[in-house]
């Protein structure tokens, strides 16, 4: 990009937090990972399988994530004018669409070991679960205050991994506990199924959380409507439409907006009002604001009724 091109806004994402806690996170799942796939195949549990597809998923998500990171930290060109933060939504994106397939997959196995149960090692079923607890309870842990550090949808999408982890790690050891105490082998794939479930939801929400930035809807934070009553509150406006308030990424907000103003008033004073006022009141610091006179501007029958006030 020119390097004359001012930006008052930043079009990056610099998140060590993040950035840190990812990589952390990404070697211990990956080790975590390896172990869980091998103790599923030698034990036979389903639940411990379905645990380990789970984290292979979280596995790709982290890689997924880390880089979304890296390319939201690239600088604006002159292509790509907004700079690559919006690869963050896209990854989440993505992710939860990886959690909802792993939950349909989870459906599928456990309707097939309903049908046709099979024999479980229970004890080594058991082990790997007590260590994956402990395991997705410190990942857990550690993205949740992530998040509450930076604001980072990938980071929330990773936390909804572990969160489908943790509640599936102990739902094998339910499974486990239950088995041995009874005899029923069909605890192992009702349990599956459960954590299926838990996952799918964590899935959905994220979907529809990158979905409305993707779609370019108002965020659920802003009401439109009264945001253009402040507006038309300022001094010398007149009218304000043609509005569009959307977020590139998920702390990086945008709005436009065509402002008809009374001629006796400066059009430099009007916008640097209304530019203070998004910024105190609705923390807004990338506004695109037109300043419009309803004589000069057409606005058809809607514009005429400002005539008679410029």
């Amino acid at each position: 990009m020119n390097k004359g091109d001012y930006h008052h806004l930043p079009h990056v994402k610099e998140q060590s937090t993040s950035k840190k806690t990812l990589w952390l996170t990404l070697t211990l799942t990956s080790i975590f990972t390896a172990i869980e796939i091998i103790g599923g195949l030698l034990s036979g549990s389903l639940a411990l399988l379905s645990d380990s597809a789970h984290m292979v998923s979280d596995v790709l998500a982290l890689s997924l994530s880390m880089f979304a990171i890296y390319m939201a930290s690239r600088q604006p060109t002159s292509k790509y004018t907004f700079g690559f933060v919006r690869f963050e939504i896209m990854a989440s994106f993505l992710n939860g669409l990886a959690l909802v397939a792993i939950a349909v997959f989870i459906w599928y196995e456990g309707v097939q070991r309903l049908i046709h149960p099979e024999p479980v090692n229970m004890g080594l079923m058991l082990g790997i679960a007590v260590i994956g607890l402990v395991v997705n309870v410190v990942l857990t842990l550690l993205l949740h205050r992530s998040t509450k550090e930076e604001e980072n949808l990938n980071v929330k999408s990773a936390l909804w991994h572990f969160i489908g982890d943790t509640l599936s790690s102990a739902g094998v050891i339910v499974s486990a506990i239950l088995m041995k105490a009874t005899g029923i082998l069909i605890f192992d794939p009702l349990i599956s199924m459960v954590i299926g479930g838990i996952i799918a939801i964590g899935g959905a929400k994220i979907i529809r959380e990158s979905y409305v930035i993707l779609m370019e809807a108002v965020p659920e934070q802003f009401d439109l409507e009264a945001i253009r009553r402040d507006l038309s509150s300022i001094a010398g406006v007149l009218d304000v439409h043609d509005m569009h308030l959307w977020a590139i990424s998920t702390d990086h907000y945008s709005l436009t907006a065509h402002v008809l103003a009374h001629s006796d008033t400066q059009p430099y004073c009007i916008t640097l009002a209304l530019n203070e006022l998004l910024k105190e009141k609705y923390g807004i610091v990338h506004s695109t604001i037109q300043i419009e006179h309803a004589a000069i501007h057409h606005h058809g029958e809607y514009g005429r009724q400002f005539l008679t006030l410029t």
